[in-house]
């Protein structure tokens, strides 16, 4: 009956559809996924590295 707008749904709001969403979404998108799979690279060197050092010289010290 009213000449506005319908708000957008969860569904266009989840999407990023939105035109305030930001100049290019895509690039935003990319950049999270690259600070991601830094994240998860630096945790597996952490874990590598942590593994080293908890060993030592005990990894010499074994039977062979």
């Amino acid at each position: 009956m009213s000449d506005a707008k319908d708000p957008p749904s969860a569904q266009d709001a989840a999407s990023g559809s939105e035109q305030g969403a930001g100049p290019d979404p895509m690039k935003a998108k990319r950049g999270r996924n690259i600070a991601l799979a830094l994240g998860l690279v630096g945790f597996a060197v952490l874990v590598f590295l942590v593994t080293v050092v908890r060993l030592g010289a005990n990894i010499l010290d074994r039977p062979l």
